[in-house]
């Protein structure tokens, strides 16, 4: 005898719809913690400094590396 086992595989759907949806993601927004001005101040600052220097890291090893290749092509042997 062959059994349904698809039924028992699928999820069982949810009931609510897109008004129960807004309910339950308002409801979970309320419980984040949300950063204090002065933390996302001090963030931005800190993104912005380890920004430039990890620009001024690259540009320092492109530099030299470039040089170096420059170095190598320019030997005639």
């Amino acid at each position: 005898m062959a059994t349904d086992t698809a039924d028992e595989e699928t999820e069982p759907r949810r009931g609510g719809g897109p008004l129960q949806f807004w309910r339950e993601v308002r409801a979970e927004a309320r419980k984040v913690t949300w950063a204090t001005r002065n933390e996302v101040v001090v963030s931005t600052i800190m993104v912005l400094m380890m920004t430039v220097a990890a620009a001024l890291f690259f540009f320092a090893v492109d530099t030299l590396v470039s040089f170096l290749i420059r170095l190598i092509l320019s030997l005639h042997f």
